[in-house]
């Protein structure tokens, strides 16, 4: 499938909802919970097994981003978007088919291996793109695309409940919802597939920069650097930190005031989750636009810094303020889903557009890291300190000491990051652009 080259006049600003609209269909990841309880009922599952097909749909989700890379580069983003939602929407159908007849390993093979798959590639299919499109402003391009995951588990997650309400949770019910499901996103990613486009121009706006200005790595080299690996740890200490909290917030919320005057009930618990959601969603398009004026460093050096010392101010006085806890929490959470934004535009800044899209789906092992590190940092050390006598905010206060630490890790990191090496430069790859304005009925 060759790349699609806009006509003349295509507006660039048609780019983003194309993106959006599979963002928001793989952002359904985060609302894979609202299933749980159905399928442990329906099918006799405990906790851990419900969970299996969400982890399985992880991991995978930052194999086939790091392996599938060059490939989304090398073939367009329509190809990806397409790969995308064939793999995400075919994985609901497989499901669904093992709801019908109760077997659950389908659903582990459907939702978490060949759905995994298509976030992979879903993930990673708009980045390079947009940052050829506004090469002017490529962290707000990459922040909208982004917010769309962020903001898929708000949509998903109430359509979800209502179809299980209606269908009923037992495991036909289960198989209709997850039916319903894989045909209503393969509309609506096919709205992606059938708008999106690549410049016929390295200059798609008068005036803008050139979208392969400045030094251009392929993916190859890129980790062969450094730099590669210094963002990697700030990727990962940062969502490790954001993690931890948006993994167990109910009960963290619930924990710290539960000795006090004023116990947070189980519904604004869960207002704390939806807030939550809200923050890492407005952070991760309010932060990167705000990267394109000061600087992908000095952003991080907020993120890391500021988010160490919100940590420092809620393990320190969280349990007698609610304001303070909630407040610092959201400031987290923000950083959190800015630091997923800003990554992209990061990568452009070091290592230009060339393969800019297989470099970040590489780094985006990181994620998979840190959604097994963080999770297991908090819950791990609560359940031990439960086991020893303790309760409360008490729980988490190593956890949140040691959430610090990983901060000020990925806080170094960030400092050393430099310039890349010219050994490691290649020319810009004008020639496919080049080929783009070619008229027809030019020689070639």
């Amino acid at each position: 499938m060759s790349p699609p080259v806009a006509p003349p006049g295509w507006s660039r600003w048609l780019v983003p909802p194309a993106a959006l609209s599979v963002h928001l269909s793989i952002g359904q990841a985060y609302a894979w919970s609202v299933f749980k309880p159905s399928l442990e009922s329906a099918l006799g599952l405990s906790g851990t097994q419900s969970a299996l097909p969400f982890q399985v749909a992880i991991v995978m989700l930052g194999l086939s981003a790091a392996f599938g890379g060059t490939l989304v580069e090398r073939n367009g983003p329509r190809w990806a978007m397409t790969v995308a939602l064939v793999c995400f929407s075919s994985g609901f159908l497989v499901s669904a088919l093992g709801a019908a007849t109760e077997q659950y390993w389908l659903i582990v093979l459907g939702y978490g291996f060949v759905g995994g798959i298509g976030l992979g590639i879903g993930y990673i299919s708009p980045v390079s793109t947009l940052i050829k499109w506004f090469p002017d402003r490529p962290g707000m391009a990459t922040g909208i695309a982004i917010m769309g995951f962020g903001g898929g588990a708000l949509i998903a997650s109430p359509l979800s409940a209502q179809m299980l309400e209606s269908f009923g949770s037992d495991s036909s019910g289960i198989a209709l919802a997850f039916l319903v499901h894989g045909l209503s996103y393969a509309v609506f990613m096919s709205l992606g597939v059938l708008l999106v486009r690549v410049p016929r121009s390295e200059k798609p706006v008068q005036g803008a920069p050139s979208a392969f200005e400045g030094v251009q790595v392929s993916a190859r080299d890129a980790v062969r650097t450094p730099q590669f690996w210094c963002l990697w740890i700030v990727l990962c200490m940062n969502v490790s930190a954001g993690i931890g909290i948006l993994e167990k917030a109910a009960p963290m919320i619930t924990d710290f005031f539960a000795d006090t005057s004023a116990p947070v009930s189980v519904s604004a618990a869960a207002g704390f989750v939806a807030l939550l959601s809200a923050a890492n969603m407005a952070g991760r398009i309010g932060w990167s636009s705000t990267s394109d004026l000061i600087g992908r460093k000095n952003m991080y050096r907020v993120y890391l810094g500021v988010g160490a010392l919100m940590y420092a101010l809620i393990a320190l006085f969280g349990d007698a303020s609610k304001p303070l806890f909630i407040l610092g929490a959201l400031v987290i959470l923000s950083f959190y889903g800015g630091g997923f934004a800003t990554i992209p535009a990061y990568l452009k800044d070091l290592f230009g557009t060339y393969q800019v899209g297989a470099i970040h789906g590489r780094l985006l092992t990181a994620w998979s890291t840190a959604g097994v590190l963080g999770p297991l940092i908090v819950n791990w050390i609560a359940d031990r300190q439960e086991e020893a006598g303790k309760h409360g905010s008490s729980l988490y206060g190593l956890s949140f000491g040691i959430m610090i630490g990983l901060l000020v890790v990925g806080f170094v990191a960030n400092e050393l990051v430099r310039p890349v090496h010219p050994r490691h430069h290649i020319p810009a790859p004008r020639q496919e652009t080049a080929d783009a304005e070619r008229q027809p009925s030019e020689p070639a």
